[in-house]
């Protein structure tokens, strides 16, 4: 059996160790190509390049290597993290270096995108560490595939829509928001989006033409009747922010007078993320489109 003193280092290891991103810096990664399909395995139509270092694995994959036996899982876990966390990302990137480069397993490395809330924190980023880290460290800790910022952007788009919603039900009577919602065509008809006619189900309104529905269907329709005081759902940005946790939105003088309290969390911690992180694939994202969050602050059925 080997000792630690018989294991040869297959980079040169400096002493004193250099600071993280002086390693990362150092290393002429291979192109994300070779990876994907000389180390793993998978057909060119099978992944999608992020350029020359990056590149997303397509869940088409799976289908193909249904009939493939399981391999083994480790999870590297650990509790009580301190400010400077724990090493968790580094003993787990160490561990996939032995396996792989000393034991020649096919081995991956699973770790989650980190947040610039720690990264740009005392923390720092969560690449790991040392000689076991991911490169580029730099592309890992800030933007990577721009999954995160896509998230943000979702989320946000959500809140603007609920304080416009809002805004528009309190200036509007029934039939000027009926005409916003179901505008006439060039033809002078009007017709349901797909999306309308599930709310009209859901409603208990069985129709299906817009000029069929009587002024309280009407009513019943376009008011979903938001509870400013009740809405939860807050914004997001993917920074530690602090003077953005509690804020007040509708202060511009075209809101009426409509303001609220809210605030921003971070862009990790919102529901469309969690929704993101356990759909196993699109079809598994979409039912969830009435976040409960949202749902709880309306008055009538979404």
């Amino acid at each position: 059996m080997a000792t630690c003193t018989d294991v040869k280092p297959l980079l040169p290891v400096q002493d004193p160790v250099p600071a993280d991103i002086d390693i990362a810096q150092s290393i002429t990664p291979k192109h994300i190509s070779q990876i994907a399909e000389l180390g793993l395995s998978l057909l060119p139509e099978e992944y999608e390049l992020y350029g020359p270092t990056k590149a997303k694995v397509k869940l088409s994959v799976k289908d193909r290597l249904k009939n493939a036996p399981n391999g083994k899982y480790v999870v590297v876990g650990g509790i009580s993290p301190t400010p400077l966390g724990e090493g968790k990302s580094t003993t787990t990137v160490g561990l996939c270096q032995a396996l792989g480069a000393y034991l020649n397993k096919k081995v991956l490395t699973c770790i989650r995108q980190p947040s610039q809330g720690p990264t740009f924190g005392i923390k720092g980023g969560a690449a790991g560490g040392g000689y076991s880290q991911v490169i580029p460290m730099e592309e890992l800790n800030l933007h990577l595939t721009g999954d995160i910022h896509a998230i943000s952007a979702a989320n946000n788009l959500l809140a603007a829509a609920i304080d416009a919603r809002m805004f528009h039900e309190a200036a509007q009577k029934d039939e000027a928001l009926y005409r916003r919602l179901c505008p006439t065509d060039k033809s002078g008809k009007r017709r349901f989006a797909a999306v309308m006619l599930g709310r009209l189900q859901r409603l208990g309104i069985d129709k299906t033409d817009p000029d069929d529905l009587t002024p309280e269907e009407v009513s019943r329709f376009v008011r979903l009747d938001i509870n400013p005081d009740a809405v939860m759902w807050r914004r997001v940005v993917d920074i530690n922010d602090r003077f953005l946790r509690g804020i007040t939105v509708g202060q511009g003088p075209e809101e009426r007078g409509m303001e609220r309290k809210t605030g921003f969390d971070i862009s990790v911690a919102s529901e469309i993320m969690a929704v993101l992180a356990l759909a196993s694939d699109l079809a598994d994202m979409l039912p969830p489109t009435s976040p409960c969050c949202l749902s709880a602050a309306c008055r009538r059925r979404l």
